[in-house]
């Protein structure tokens, strides 16, 4: 549109139109109506000399642009305004031009004197904005304008500016590339900033532009990670994920000693690899030379020290991980994960299990990353393993990742909790989710062999199921299972023939006939027959099955020919004339193999060879296995392709490059700003100014000082200053790390005297946690007085140390604690590597909250107190686990009871609701808005003619201590239907019922919900070393003891855990006895404990025994449990 025609349009057009067109959305009102008298109005306004006519105009049409009207025919009165002396038209004005610039080029270039006018204004936000616009006029011709603009703003005094100017970075690179040597030039001066504001949107443009050019960190690597922590969100996320990669050019890998460490240790010292040679005796003599020639070259190699600039960037991040912002965490994650040693990644578990509470796009990148993690590093997810388990409101992806995470931490400690939990997910109604849990059996079978047969029986019974779907996806596991030991199982691979009758799933059909053909000679008799009735349907038959009818009938040609001669000929016939070439070419190529004839090569000598080959059994492999060489947290990992603008992640270096060049002399790092000159001399007088610029000097207490400790390692600065710290001043920190080392050695001595003291001083410190004021005392004088000694042995010791803590100022104090300890076990005991494990039990007793501490954690034992692999593997493993089937008549202890199982109490019948009938259930899963509530399913029907509006509850008559959480109001049940709701009510540990006004929009009915018992306590996970000790502590009083005899029907151990489940919502705790069956919970309000037990003897006689915290519960439960077991 050219400039004459926008004007003629304006001034004359309405007289073309004819009747102006009037909008018909009443709601729209007057602003916002699409006809063209309104337009009009609006561009008088914008004419008119009158400063608060043209600001309440551009108002409206901001307003329009917001709901996404088009506002482009206005662009010529707009820009006309562009000069306006009033400051806040100008700054609309200019947000409506970086809107429509772009397509209104023309008339934007002929404002181009007033946005460089726009770039000298007093005010910054009008000297950004005006940036913004010249950026966004997409024409080349305007580049050395552009290019210009951004050189000056880069040098503003304000920050605000500063940062825009890194935003135009990437938009003038992209309009002409060939600016790039200039644009490093900019990019150069904008990272050597040291504001926060500006420090993410410059390393934006730095990946943007100049990624390979990893020169230009080394001189602002300490001062990045330093400002990391008040860096606004998104910037963190770039920082990070850039500080990755460069982490991974400059130090070197920490774990490269880890294959010479013991597997379980993680944290062994580097001296322990000598004796690893004595421990395996029955190793082959080359291995052991091979170590121990190994062994040799890594001792006389130097130990790994960690670098102190890598320690920095660890320890500055580690924060980051309590951020309320998932992509933060995910970045922090994926930094320790490919730069952390491997005894320190195990703190992102906990900060990536709290994001699974997040949204459930949130939760399938996290799944996605934890899938990959938990291959390699197995460990660190294991004490969090309930929270992977799957909840019945989960997308069917998130199941599907979460059901992977379970796979890969499966292992012979816990492999039967994780199987009970398989068993109650073949139950669930979404086929896709059944068939992965299925799969997922046969990689727990495939891994761990001591459950293979056991999975393998359980995989038989889901054969007789009514879902075809369901027994498809069995067989197509079983023959992979079957693969591995056929010999032993020749009656499964009968059981299977009898199934192509019935199954129809072509890749079923194909596996079973698969299977019977590799597995002719252990069914003789019934391979013949499956080939008749094969022959009988072949064409009817999908190709994939067509194609296993040619091979079977080959390979019983070569091992029956008798038998199966005719119909092999009768096979291949109809192959021969088939609709798809692949099984015509396959049949022409098996009769030249099968039958020999005077034309047949060498190769029909071999063929019974050929068909009946040992083939190596599939390994069941995690689709994750090898996304790990795409950077975790990427979008290249989350599809397992390389994405547009991926940086691949470089390999670690062979040996560490050169780490001076991160030092910065004092000259370099003054900026340019010529404006700034007499403020930075002022700070150069002043020592105890923060390390930030003015315009962020008000940003609150950080992890900076901390952080700088490394690169001014010998600084001491008498200022008191809470916000920062001691000597964070970059300038101060370059200056002095290069004469750290020789300052460290003269005045270690003269210093650890006096810190050594400190730390005893401070030892009583955690017993009066409760009062703040003397916490802070104590932080801020040894703040004031404490020198700083870094060294990076002592760092990599301390950060293990302190890994319990989890708020910064308390993570703050424990390292500098432990520095100064581990320093002073150096002098002391030389060469001893330091003892670990009883500080780590020190740090255990003090038990901190952070945002990363759950109420409902419980996470797993450890392996060293789990109960041996031989208790779990007794015959109650098996019976708990033979019952992998969908039919009811094998009932199997669950952890949650199915829904089918749930008892419902009626709320309101049909006949007094005048047609709404009200069902209730008690869920037994947690109460998400408060977990100290039971969550109760209410199911309305509505059986009358009519729909039943506005359904909700008022007037709750609740005991002293109950609350309750309303369900969201119904606001219309059409006739004949059924809608559930869930609701939570907290019982305050009683049965007292729970009093309400059931309401429609014209009838009220009272109703109440009356809790059993059972329903009143939530399942909780424990050892059974872990049952016993706490039975222990629960004895007198608190135990209740009763004997019973069990009816027939109630002997076997399945009946008495199905029975005291449904009574009681309680787990079931692993037990080495046949006769006893153990059980543990706690109450959803005091989190009171609940343990059961049931001890059975011989002809039915039993001993029932529950040990309570609170002696009215355990009364009435122990009623309960023996009514549900003599019934």
């Amino acid at each position: 549109m050219s400039a004459s025609s926008a004007f003629n349009d304006e001034k004359g057009g309405s007289s073309n139109v004819g009747e102006p067109e009037y909008g018909h959305d009443p709601a729209s009102g007057g602003i916002f109506s699409s006809d063209y008298k309104r337009h009009d109005d609006l561009k008088e306004m914008l004419d008119s000399n009158k400063d608060s006519l043209k600001l309440e105009a551009m108002k409206r049409i901001v307003a329009m642009i917001a709901r996404g009207k088009n506002a482009s025919d206005l662009f010529p009165a707009v820009v006309k305004n562009v000069a306006c002396k009033n400051i806040e038209v100008k700054k609309l004005v200019y947000v409506y031009l970086v809107r429509y610039a772009e397509e209104q080029q023309d008339l934007a270039l002929l404002s181009i004197s007033t946005f460089q006018r726009g770039l000298k204004d007093p005010n910054q936000l009008i000297r950004a904005s005006a940036l913004r616009v010249l950026s966004s006029i997409r024409v080349t011709i305007i580049v050395p304008i552009m290019m210009l603009a951004i050189k000056e703003a880069a040098s503003d005094m304000s920050p605000y500016v500063r940062k825009t100017a890194a935003h135009a970075i990437p938009k003038l690179y992209s309009l002409d590339p060939e600016q790039k040597d200039c644009l490093i030039e900019v990019i150069e001066k904008l990272l050597a900033d040291k504001t926060t504001l500006v420090a993410g949107s410059v390393v934006m443009a730095f990946e943007e532009v100049c990624p390979e050019r990893i020169d230009l960190i080394h001189k602002n690597y300490r001062k990045l990670c330093n400002l990391l922590i008040d860096v606004e969100e998104w910037g963190q996320v770039v920082i990070i994920n850039m500080l990755t990669r460069y982490a991974r050019t400059q130090f070197l890998n920490p774990n490269m000693n880890e294959s010479l460490l013991e597997e379980g240790g993680g944290e062994k010292a580097f001296y322990g690899s000598d004796n690893d040679d004595d421990t395996d005796d029955e190793e082959d003599k080359e291995e052991k030379e091979k170590k121990k020639t190994e062994a040799t070259a890594i001792v006389k190699r130097k130990p790994y020290v960690m670098d102190p600039d890598h320690r920095l960037l660890l320890r500055n991040t580690k924060p980051l991980l309590q951020s309320r912002n998932a992509a933060v965490v995910m970045a922090v994650a994926q930094l320790y994960f490919h730069l952390a040693p491997k005894a320190e990644v195990g703190v992102i578990a906990k900060a990536l299990v709290r994001l699974m509470r997040s949204h459930s796009e949130v939760q399938y990148v996290v799944l996605q990353n934890v899938a990959t993690m938990s291959i390699k590093r197995r460990g660190m997810f294991e004490p969090y393993l309930k929270s992977f388990y799957i909840r019945s409101t989960d997308p069917t992806q998130i199941k599907v990742l979460k059901l992977e995470v379970l796979t890969n931490l499966a292992n012979e400690t816990n492999i039967s909790t994780i199987l009970r939990e398989f068993q109650t997910y073949i139950k669930s109604n979404d086929k896709d989710f059944v068939a992965a849990t299925i799969q997922a059996i046969g990689r727990c079978a495939t891994n761990i062999g001591e459950v293979r047969d056991t999975c393998l029986n359980g995989l038989v019974q889901l054969l007789s199921n009514r879902d075809e779907l369901v027994v498809a996806e069995s067989v197509v596991v079983i023959k992979k299972l079957l693969q591995m030991q056929p010999e032993q199982h020749s009656d499964i691979i009968k059981h299977m023939a009898k199934l192509t009758d019935n199954i129809q799933v072509p890749m079923a059909r194909a596996s079973i006939l698969w299977l019977i053909g590799e597995y002719c000679e252990h069914v003789p008799k019934i391979a013949p027959d499956v080939l008749r009735k094969m022959a009988k349907t072949f064409t009817n038959e999908e190709d994939i099955v067509k194609l296993q009818i040619i091979n079977l009938a080959a390979k019983l040609y070569l091992t029956n020919s008798k038998q199966t001669k005719l119909l092999t000929q009768y096979v291949l016939n109809l192959a021969k004339y088939d609709q798809n070439y692949d099984i015509r070419d396959r049949a022409r190529f098996i009769r030249q193999l099968i039958v020999p004839t005077d034309k047949s090569g060498a190769l029909s000598k071999y063929a019974k060879k050929l068909f009946l080959a040992l083939k190596p059994a599939p390994v069941l492999e995690s689709p994750f296995k090898d996304r790990d060489h795409f950077q975790l947290g990427s979008l290249s990992h989350l599809l397992n392709a390389k994405a547009g603008g991926y940086q691949v992640l470089p390999d670690w270096p062979e040996a560490a490059p050169d780490p001076s060049v991160r030092n910065v002399e004092v000259k370099e790092s003054v900026p340019e700003w010529t404006k700034c000159s007499s403020r930075e001399k002022r700070k150069e007088k002043k020592a105890d100014k923060p390390f930030y610029s003015d315009s962020e000097g008000e940003s609150g207490p950080t992890e900076s000082a901390d952080s700088a400790s490394d690169t001014a390692s010998g600084s001491e600065s008498g200022s008191g200053s809470e916000e920062s710290g001691s000597g964070s001043e970059s300038e101060e920190s370059n200056e002095e790390s290069e004469s750290a080392s020789d300052e460290d050695e003269e005045e270690e001595g003269k210093k650890k005297k006096k810190n050594v003291e400190k730390i005893k001083a401070r030892k009583p410190v955690p017993e009066s946690e409760s009062e703040p004021s003397s916490g802070e005392d104590v932080k801020k004088s040894e703040k004031k007085s404490k020198p700083r000694i870094g060294s990076s042995e002592s760092e990599s010791e301390e950060d293990d140390d302190s890994e319990s803590e989890s708020s910064e100022s308390e993570e703050e104090e424990s390292e500098e604690e432990s520095e100064e300890e581990t320093k002073k076990k150096k002098k002391t005991t030389a060469s001893k590597p330091p003892s670990k494990p009883p500080k780590k039990e020190n740090k255990k007793e003090k038990k901190e909250m952070s945002l990363l501490d759950f109420d409902d954690f419980d996470p797993a034992p450890s392996p060293s107190q789990v109960t041996p692999l031989n208790n779990f593997l007794s015959s109650s493993l098996v019976t708990d686990l033979e019952g992998l089937s969908l039919t009811d008549n094998v009932l199997s202890p669950t952890t949650i009871v199915p829904s089918g199982n749930l008892k419902t109490y009626e709320l309101l019948h049909r006949i007094t609701g005048e047609g709404l009938s009200v069902e209730y259930c008690f869920s037994r899963q947690p109460f998400s808005p408060d977990p100290h509530m039971v969550a109760v399913k209410i199911q309305f029907t509505n059986s009358a003619t009519s729909e039943a509006k506005s359904l909700h509850m008022e007037d709750a008559k609740l005991q002293s201590g109950m609350r309750i959480k309303e369900f969201p109001e119904i606001e219309v049940l059409p006739a004949g239907e059924t809608v559930s709701v869930v609701m939570g009510i907290d019982f305050c540990d009683s049965t007292q019922a729970a009093n309400f006004q059931l309401c429609t929009h014209t009838r009220k009915f009272f109703v109440s919900i009356q809790p059993p018992v059972g329903e009143l306590m939530m399942p909780i996970f424990m050892t059974e070393n872990e049952f016993k000790k706490e039975q222990g502590q629960l004895m007198g009083m608190n135990e209740i003891t009763e004997k019973l005899t069990l009816e027939e029907k109630c002997q076997g151990e399945h009946a008495v855990v199905q029975r005291v489940t449904t009574a009681a919502n309680l787990s079931r705790v692993p037990c080495g006895s046949d006769k006893e069956c153990r059980f543990a919970g706690k109450t959803v309000t005091s989190g009171s404990l609940v343990l059961v037990s049931v001890v059975t003897k011989e002809d039915g006689a039993a001993q029932l025994t529950v040990n309570c915290e609170k002696m009215v519960i355990g009364t009435m439960l122990v009623k309960d449990i023996l009514q549900a077991l003599t019934q």
